[in-house]
């Protein structure tokens, strides 16, 4: 009996450090991974950049050897990617800009400019579920171009964001995305469901293709298979937890920094909130997430390399730690100020263990004020936390303290945003049923 080569979807999953194209079954079980890192370029005022040509290069190389294999059925595609990053086409449909970096610093008078003209009241912040952020506001990307390129804003056919353009290479259409748009860029009011006022106003919606739905499709003929529209990847993420578990919950997603996302809440941004760095995503179904951001792994790194510095040790000594209940009693009676002071790396305890403790229990603190901001009055009951604190049993274990009113879960899905994409579309090639208990879950208890 000859067996079938497996049907299979295809996720360009584009980080900024590490580019992926993984292979998934219909069971959604990962077959396949290819991972790259591509050197960076510079743009014309010397700024580091995405060297899009090459990527462009290895997505359509990468793409055609899946096309050309015979011991798979390739069935589909789709991509994640960060956000906040647009690819200029002109009139022949090809880049012609680089793909500036949401790093680049923002021209301070034309900041005032903007401000000026649009924001005299102070509301579009709220309007647009975005805080101020130069360019990682990718509307003002183009704002930018308009005023300070014009000759290259006049030659822009389409401007796509980073994930509907690797998805343009492959279909050949151009779109236009509701989790990118809806990405932190000021180009969307979450109340109207439209561009907002200013973007109308500079007449920059006609740099930007149709609007479609994370869900959406297109098949290019040559091809014959449906090719995903793309999505953003953080709200690709939520994606397999939405899938599977449909009473309230907040995924707190960890890594350089910690995002709590609640796709419950759909109230408005708070002036506070917006304040204490809070937005709001749009879902793949075109639905308000409303999110806050903790810088939590990138100040744990500064932490750990400071008491490796103290102790004379290894940075990775934490690794090691079991969380030591009687320590942590012991802290209880510390004053904030004391534990804030070692987390800062300005005092220390008498061990490594107590010290290590001690940051953790700050941290935990500034974690629970930074969730707590998107919690709001539902009925949200369980919180999962993926990514690289999931798997810290002591942040875990205080987490569970700070949350005894909750059920605390680690949770284990790698790929969680290629994964997202896939799911995403999978009523356009999968016969089968979506599967239950995708996550890996370990319940936290005091």
């Amino acid at each position: 009996m000859i067996m079938q080569a497996p049907e299979v979807i295809a996720i360009f999953d584009i980080g900024r450090t590490n580019k992926k194209r993984l292979l998934f079954d219909q069971q959604y079980r990962l077959l396949e991974e290819e991972n790259v890192q591509l050197p960076e370029t510079k743009d014309e005022d010397g700024f580091p950049a995405e060297d899009l040509p090459l990527l462009s290069e290895w997505v359509l190389k990468s793409f055609n050897e899946i096309l050309s294999r015979k011991d798979i059925r390739l069935k589909a595609v789709n991509v994640s990617a960060y956000g906040a990053s647009l690819v200029h086409l002109n009139g022949a449909l090809k880049p012609f800009t680089p793909l500036y970096s949401y790093l680049k610093p923002f021209p301070p008078e034309l900041h005032q400019l903007f401000n000026q003209e649009y924001d005299g009241n102070g509301m579009l912040a709220k309007q647009t579920a975005s805080p101020e952020l130069g360019h990682l506001n990718s509307g003002m990307q183009l704002y930018w171009l308009k005023k300070q390129k014009p000759s290259v804003f006049e030659q822009i056919r389409y401007s796509l964001h980073l994930p509907q353009y690797i998805s343009f290479l492959m279909s050949g259409f151009c779109g236009s995305d509701l989790t990118s748009i809806g990405c932190h860029t000021r180009l969307w009011d979450f109340e109207k469901k439209d561009y907002h006022q200013w973007v109308y106003k500079e007449g920059l919606q006609d740099k930007f293709a149709p609007v479609h739905s994370g869900g959406f499709v297109s098949v290019r003929e040559s091809v014959g298979i449906p090719v995903g529209i793309g999505l953003h990847d953080s709200s690709a993420a939520l994606i397999p937890y939405q899938s599977v578990f449909h009473e309230p919950f907040i995924l707190l997603s960890t890594g350089t920094w910690s995002i709590s996302l609640n796709p419950f809440n759909h109230s408005p941004l708070t002036e506070e909130e917006l304040k204490q760095d809070c937005l709001c995503y749009l879902s793949f179904q075109g639905k308000p997430v409303k999110a806050s951001r903790l810088f939590a792994g990138h100040d744990h790194e500064l932490f750990v390399k400071k008491l490796a510095e103290y102790f004379q040790c290894g940075e990775d000594r934490y690794l090691a730690i079991i969380p030591d209940l009687q320590i942590i009693e012991k802290l209880n009676h510390f004053r904030e100020e004391e534990i804030a002071s070692v987390f800062r790396g300005l005092t220390f305890l008498a061990t490594y263990e107590e010290s290590y403790h001690a940051g953790m229990v700050y941290l935990s603190c500034l974690q629970k004020q930074s969730t707590e901001l998107v919690t709001g009055t539902g009925p949200v009951k369980k919180i999962f936390v993926d990514g690289g604190f999931s798997r810290n049993p002591l942040f875990m274990q205080l987490m569970a303290r700070r949350f005894p009113q909750m059920e605390l879960y680690a949770a284990s899905l790698p790929q969680a945003s290629a994964l997202g994409a896939a799911l995403s579309i999978h009523r356009h090639w999968n016969r089968e049923e979506l599967p239950q208990g995708l996550p890996d879950l370990i319940r936290y208890t005091i």
